[in-house]
């Protein structure tokens, strides 16, 4: 089993953490407030700068419950001090991308244009530099609600395997597949 949860996680100056009577914790910092609510069985302690999750027996749902919300409050902290950042990239002739506020607007091969309102904790911006693929920059505390977002952006139009064209994240690495043999005289 993993030893995640036994970790404690290190708050860095800025960021309190308040644990509500039903298990619910907050965990305000200089770039906003999140939320999670933790199971019953799980106890959180803070102790001199460090936040210490506990777990009550060495149960196998205990030890998985221990090492998932030890992981889910420190991408929390590092949400609230740092942020989050997902950058994807369209890479296909004519795929653009255009935001307005809140609201992307792609354009990817198809006869039409999918307009994507994305949620306000999100901030969304657009690059379309001259000889690169267009960009889209995603930023967000909450790192599973960005991860969420990107991925169904993605799903728009994700990569095929032969020309690599779709919406890929920058750094990815796809495996491609080599097209038709040339034919045998």
């Amino acid at each position: 089993m993993s030893r995640v949860g036994k970790a404690p996680i290190a708050l860095p100056q800025g960021v309190t953490v308040t644990v509500a009577a039903d298990n619910v914790v907050t965990v305000k910092g200089p770039k906003g407030q999140l939320q999670q609510a933790i199971d019953s069985d799980i106890t959180i302690a803070q102790e001199d700068g460090q936040l210490l999750v506990q777990r009550p027996s060495d149960q196998k749902r205990h030890k998985a419950l221990h090492g998932l919300y030890r992981a889910l409050l420190n991408n929390m902290v590092i949400g609230v001090t740092e942020g989050y950042k997902v950058t994807q990239e369209l890479v296909g002739v004519g795929y653009r991308a255009t935001n307005t506020g809140n609201t992307l607007d792609l354009v990817l091969g198809f006869s039409h244009h999918y307009v994507f309102e994305l949620p306000q904790e999100i901030k969304v911006t657009t690059t379309a530099d001259k000889g690169k693929n267009p960009t889209i920059i995603l930023e967000s505390i909450d790192k599973q609600l960005i991860g969420q977002v990107a991925a169904k952006i993605r799903s728009l139009r994700a990569p095929e395997p032969y020309k690599g064209k779709g919406i890929k994240f920058q750094g990815e690495i796809l495996r491609r597949k080599a097209g038709k043999s040339a034919s045998k005289k």
